[in-house]
């Protein structure tokens, strides 16, 4: 029951955020890309994200992350972008972020992963970030950090595991798309993306 009456009011949410899904794509046709790039090369800045830090903090059994990054030369040029988590070089996770337009707001963003450590051995590992623009499943303008971190679990372990367990993702100022909705963003995307070439062949 829960199911069936949350996919169709997803579906509506994610409807409601086509129109603007499709202005930012729009948005970035020649034209406007190449004002976009133009504002870049005067202020001497190209289109990229930078990762402006990785802070953890221990907690019981978990460790939170707070990942900071900037989106250069604004989030005006970005619609999408895809964050990979790792620990100790094996993947976590993986989410797609929406970038909130608008003439309010900043160019700089936090991410808050939070990880379940339990079962984690004590001693130095290792956490990398990689954050990717996405366009139509291409990764474009990526960038990474790593950071080390001393884990000291609060009890012993009876069974350890390699890998935690990410429990949640979480920003600030943004809209973090979960692995239930992706699909129904792929839909929508298939969906733009057929419209734009139609109209791009009717130019």
């Amino acid at each position: 029951m829960g199911k069936s009456t949350k996919t169709p009011r997803l579906r509506e949410e994610m409807s409601a955020a086509v129109k603007q899904y499709r202005q930012t794509t729009l948005d970035c046709q020649p034209e406007v890309a190449e004002k976009e790039s133009a504002k870049a090369v005067e202020s001497g800045q190209r289109k990229r994200i930078v990762i402006t830090g990785i802070e953890t903090v221990p907690r019981e059994d978990e460790l939170a992350l707070k990942v900071g990054f900037r989106l250069v030369p604004s989030k005006t040029a970005f619609s999408k972008i895809t964050t990979d988590l790792y620990f100790d070089g094996q993947k976590l996770s993986s989410v797609r972020i929406s970038i909130p337009q608008g003439p309010l707001g900043k160019d700089d963003f936090e991410l808050t992963p939070l990880l379940d450590m339990r079962g984690i051995s004590a001693g130095s590992h290792s956490v990398k970030v990689e954050m990717c623009e996405l366009w139509f499943g291409e990764k474009l303008n990526c960038a990474s950090k790593e950071v080390a971190v001393e884990y000291v679990p609060k009890g012993r372990e009876d069974r350890l595991i390699e890998i935690p367990i990410v429990k949640s993702v979480a920003g600030t100022d943004l809209a973090v798309v979960s692995d239930s909705e992706k699909g129904v963003y792929r839909e929508i995307e298939e969906s733009v993306k057929k419209e734009l070439i139609s109209e791009r062949d009717q130019w």
